[in-house]
């Protein structure tokens, strides 16, 4: 999973370099941007809802045993 998301961000990073470099896609790297912060911000909320999921999953289980 850590090689796919590395393989991932390097592919976007290249992708990014070559659309600064070209004068067409400008507007293309504020949108690119854009999407990485939304992704940034994305990933950012997981994790303060997979800590909520496995809190809730606690309390079942302790209620359970």
């Amino acid at each position: 999973m850590k090689n796919y998301l590395k393989e991932t961000i390097l592919s976007f990073v290249v992708n990014l370099r070559n659309l600064v470099s070209s004068e067409d896609g400008q507007d293309l790297v504020e949108y690119a941007l854009l999407v990485a912060l939304i992704a940034l911000a994305a990933v950012g909320g997981i994790g303060k809802v997979a800590t909520a999921v496995n809190s809730v999953f606690s309390r079942i289980s302790t209620s359970l045993g």
